[in-house]
């Protein structure tokens, strides 16, 4: 480790602690030839295995362009696109591995995605697996209303087999009398006749 201050090639430490929960050690080092003090922090580096067999390190940043662009249009905050990533970086480590392969960085997106917003998920979605027709997106959507049945359904919308209860239900029109189904039926002059 290069000295910062006089670039001597060798320092001596003198104390280490943990930091960043764990995932790192911060080193006080000192300089023998200027006698200068310095931090240097070590972290495991986390690299990413491409199909073609290169490794790159993994890239917060390069995961997060990608997720900002489905959410393009969505009502989604910078900060909610940084704790995503946090959440995507923490599973990928938590796997204790230093490689992992690409596709599962992918896969490690697409469940905090799912939960920030579905718009933007069927859009990754439809990149990431690679979807061909209506078909696929029509069963990523079936899975989806299938999770969250309530909060899919669009205001308003009732199931076509509904119909007929919900005009049932609907009120009556202002100067209509509503007639039951069984019971006396009102007339105009106020008198009740008996349903036929």
């Amino acid at each position: 480790m290069y000295c910062p201050y006089c670039r001597h090639s060798d320092s001596r430490v003198i104390d280490s602690r943990t930091a960043d929960d764990g995932a790192a050690i911060r080193r006080r080092r000192s300089c023998p030839a200027c006698g200068r003090r310095f931090t240097t922090q070590e972290t495991v580096i986390l690299t990413v295995g491409k199909r073609s067999g290169v490794t790159e390190p993994f890239n917060r940043d390069k995961n997060v362009s990608g997720v900002r662009r489905a959410c393009q249009g969505r009502p989604v905050t910078e900060h909610q696109l940084a704790v995503l990533a946090q959440q995507v970086e923490d599973a990928i480590r938590s796997r204790g591995s230093g490689e992992i392969p690409s596709h599962e960085v992918g896969l490690a997106i697409l469940g905090p995605l799912r939960e920030l917003d579905e718009v933007a998920y069927l859009r990754f979605a439809s990149v990431y697996r690679g979807f061909e027709s209506l078909t696929d997106f029509e069963h990523e959507i079936s899975a989806l209303r299938a999770e969250h049945p309530a909060r899919l359904r669009e205001p308003g919308w009732r199931p076509a087999e509904d119909e007929p209860r919900a005009r049932a239900e609907a009120p009556p029109e202002p100067g209509e009398h509503p007639a039951p189904a069984d019971g006396p039926v009102p007339s105009p002059n106020g008198h009740h006749t008996p349903a036929r």
